[in-house]
C-alpha cells in the first residue's frame, strides 16, 4: 500500500522514453477473451502437492497464525468504524482504528488486510482441506457482513482499497471454500461501498487503479456482469495508454501498487480481449526489468525509477528499504503468471523464479504480535529485519503468496503441460481419459539435476514443455535414459510430444556455472554473483572489493555456503534463504 507522502521518498528524475516494439491493432475491446484466445490455465490448488520444506513451512506457519487470530479482535475495528459496540482486544498497528492517532504507524489502514487473510485461508483450505479452515472462512465472512454499513466506509481511510481486498476474499471464499453466501455478501459489500469509492481510477493512496483485476475475476467466477462493468470503469488508462505506446511512465510512481495495476491490464486482455491493455502489461514488465536488482526485486523506498539514471546505484548505500517484499513479490508473481500464460515466453518464468528464491522465500515469517517482514535490504550493509509497523499491508500478502507457490509450478494447455518451476512436487490431471501424475524430484537450485516420473492409468498422447532458463547454456534432456533429439535453447521452452506410458522418466540437467551480473549497463563495476537462479550474497559488514576472477572462483563449502579465499580472510557467500541475522551485501564492487 502506498505510504503517506511524508513517509515516502520520491526520487527526483525525469520520465524517459524507451523504444518498444508495437503490435498492430492494439486498441479497443473485441469481445470475451475466453472465446478468442488460447491461454494457458492454472492448475487448481488441490492438483499440486509441494514437497519442498522451505515452501511448505512458510505456508503452514502462516496458516497457524491466521487460524489463531481472535474473531473479536479481527472484528473490533469494523465494529468501531460502523458505530457498533466493539468487544475484544485491539490487534494494534495498521489494523487498529483510533481516530485520535496520526495514522502513520497505527490507525493507518484499519481492517485493510482482513479480505486478504480470508483469501489466504480459502486458498489454504483448497490445499489442506481441513474443515476448521473452511469454518474460519465462513465465520469471518458472516461476521463482517453483519457489521459493514455505510458508516464503516464513511470512516474508512481507503474505501476503494478495502473494497478490493474484500472482493478478493469473498471471491476466493466462493470458488475455493464453497461459501454459498459469498456472492450475496459481496453484493451487500459492493452496494455499501460504491458511494464512497473514487468512481474511477485515480492516482491516489486509495489505489483505485488496482481494482479492476479482482472485479474482472469476480465476474469470470460468476458474481455477475456488474463486476465486469465496474472492472472497465476502474481501468487506469491514464497509466496504460502511454505504456501501450511504448512510453516508460513508471518513474516516481509507488512501486508495488503500480506493478499490481499491470495485473489489471492483463486481466483486461483476458476478460475483454483488449490488446492495448496486454501491450501495456508487457511493456510495463519490460520497463520494470530494466530497473530491477539481480534478485529480481525493484522499487527502492517503494518508488519506481527513471531509466538511465544513477538512482539504483545510490540506493545501495542510501536506503535499507530496497524491495517491499511480500506485496511486491505477490504482484510480481501474478503479473509474470498472466504474461507467461498469455505469451508462453520463458522470460516471465525466469523472472518469477528469481524473485521467489532471492526475495520472498527468504522473508522472515509474520509473528503473532504483528511484526512483519516488509523490506528486503540490498544495501552494501544489509540485514534482515522486521518492520516497526505492526500488521502492515505485507502481512496481508505474505500468507496469500505462501499459498500461491504451487500454482506457479505447472500450467495447462491443450494436450500440454508446461513445467515452469523446478520444485519437488507432483501434479495430477486427466488426459484423454487417462489419469496422469507427474512427479519431479531434485535438490534444485543447489544442483541442476532434476528427475520427472510419470504415472498413467493408460498410455496417452500429450506434450510436456520445460522452461530452459536463460543462464542454462548446455542443458540436456533425456527420456528413459536416452538423450532427446529436441533442440534446447536457453530462454525458451523445450517441447516434447509423444505417447507417454506409465513409468516413463525424464531427466533434465542444467549446468550450474558461476556468473556475474552488473547492477545496470551504466555501472558495470557493481556486480552480483549468481549460480543458477540464486544470487549469492557475501556475508560481510561492508561492501567487499574483489576481482571478477576471484568472484568466479567461489567454491562450495556446504549445501548453502560458498567461499572465496583472498589475501585478508576467507569471504563466505550464501543464498537469501540461508541468511538469518548475519550482515550481508548484495553487490560487490569489482576492482578488475
Amino acid at each position: 500500500m502506498a505510504m503517506p507522502a511524508s513517509r515516502r521518498v520520491f526520487l527526483k528524475s525525469v520520465i524517459s522514453t524507451v523504444a518498444v516494439a508495437k503490435v498492430p491493432g492494439l486498441f479497443g475491446f473485441s469481445g470475451e477473451a475466453a472465446e478468442q484466445f488460447s491461454v494457458l490455465s492454472e492448475f487448481a490448488y488441490c492438483d499440486v502437492d509441494l514437497f519442498s520444506p522451505q515452501h511448505e513451512e512458510q505456508l503452514d506457519h502462516h496458516l497457524r497464525l491466521l487460524l489463531s487470530l481472535n474473531e473479536d479482535s479481527l472484528m473490533k475495528p469494523f465494529r468501531q468504524m460502523a458505530g457498533l459496540p466493539a468487544r475484544g482486544e485491539d490487534l494494534g498497528g495498521w489494523y487498529s482504528y483510533n481516530p485520535g492517532h496520526d495514522g502513520t504507524d497505527g490507525n493507518y489502514a484499519p481492517t485493510a488486510t482482513f479480505g486478504q487473510w480470508v483469501s489466504a485461508l480459502a486458498r489454504m483450505y483448497a490445499i489442506r482441506r481441513r474443515p476448521e479452515i473452511r469454518e474460519k472462512v465462513m465465520q469471518l465472512n458472516r461476521l463482517s457482513a453483519e457489521v459493514i454499513n455505510d458508516l464503516y466506509f464513511r470512516n474508512n481511510h481507503f474505501p476503494t482499497y478495502c473494497h478490493d481486498k474484500l472482493v478478493c476474499g469473498l471471491m476466493d471464499s466462493h470458488s475455493l471454500a464453497q461459501d454459498p453466501d459469498a456472492w450475496s455478501i459481496l453484493k451487500h459489500v459492493t452496494d455499501t461501498a460504491l458511494p464512497h469509492m473514487t468512481g474511477k481510477a485515480v492516482d491516489s493512496s486509495d489505489e483505485s487503479y488496482t481494482a479492476s483485476e479482482n472485479l474482472f475475476l469476480a465476474y469470470q467466477q460468476g458474481a455477475g456482469a456488474r463486476y465486469r462493468e465496474l472492472g472497465i470503469q476502474y481501468l487506469a488508462d491514464y497509466f496504460y495508454d502511454p505504456l501501450s505506446e511504448g512510453n516508460d511512465n513508471l518513474a516516481g510512481r509507488h512501486a508495488y501498487s503500480h506493478v499490481n495495476s499491470l495485473c489489471s491490464a492483463a486481466q483486461a486482455y483476458l476478460t475483454l480481449g483488449s490488446r492495448k491493455h496486454l501491450q501495456a502489461a508487457r511493456n510495463g514488465f519490460h520497463f520494470l526489468a530494466r530497473q530491477s536488482y539481480a534478485t529480481g526485486g525493484w522499487g527502492p523506498d517503494e518508488t519506481l525509477q527513471a531509466d538511465g539514471g544513477n538512482d539504483l546505484l545510490t540506493s545501495l548505500s542510501s536506503t535499507h528499504h530496497s524491495f517491499e517484499t511480500p506485496c511486491g513479490a505477490y504482484a510480481h508473481f501474478k503479473l509474470t503468471r498472466y504474461l507467461l500464460r498469455i505469451t508462453r515466453e520463458a522470460t516471465y518464468g525466469d523472472s518469477l523464479e528469481r524473485v521467489m528464491y532471492n526475495t520472498i522465500l527468504g522473508a522472515l515469517p509474520i509473528q503473532p504480535d504483528g511484526r512483519t517482514f516488509y523490506y528486503a535490504d540490498f544495501n552494501y550493509q544489509g540485514r534482515k529485519a522486521y518492520s516497526s509497523r505492526l500488521w502492515p499491508c505485507c502481512s496481508g500478502t505474505h500468507p496469500q503468496i505462501a499459498a500461491d507457490y504451487r500454482i506457479c509450478v505447472y500450467f495447462r494447455g491443450r494436450q500440454e503441460v508446461l513445467i515452469n518451476l523446478y520444485v519437488p512436487s507432483k501434479v495430477r490431471w486427466i488426459e484423454d481419459g487417462a489419469h496422469v501424475s507427474l512427479a519431479q524430484s531434485s535438490s534444485y537450485p543447489n544442483d541442476g539435476n532434476i528427475r520427472f516420473e510419470l504415472t498413467l492409468s493408460k498410455p496417452a498422447d500429450f506434450t510436456l514443455s520445460w522452461r530452459i532458463p536463460h543462464w542454462a547454456e548446455g542443458a540436456t534432456l533425456a527420456v528413459n535414459g536416452k538423450r532427446a533429439a529436441a533442440e534446447i535453447v536457453p530462454g525458451s521452452f523445450v517441447r516434447l510430444h509423444r505417447s507417454w506410458k506409465n513409468g516413463d522418466r525424464v531427466d533434465l540437467e542444467f549446468p550450474m556455472k558461476m556468473r556475474l551480473e552488473p547492477l545496470d549497463p551504466r555501472h558495470p563495476q557493481a556486480v552480483a554473483l549468481l549460480r543458477g537462479p540464486l544470487v549469492l550474497f557475501p556475508i560481510t559488514k561492508s561492501a567487499p572489493k574483489l576481482t571478477r576472477a576471484q568472484l568466479l572462483k567461489a567454491s562450495r563449502t556446504g549445501q548453502d555456503r560458498w567461499q572465496i579465499a583472498n589475501a585478508q580472510a576467507p569471504l563466505e557467500f550464501a543464498p537469501f534463504t540461508a541468511i538469518k541475522d548475519e550482515p550481508y551485501s548484495t553487490y560487490v564492487n569489482v576492482i578488475a
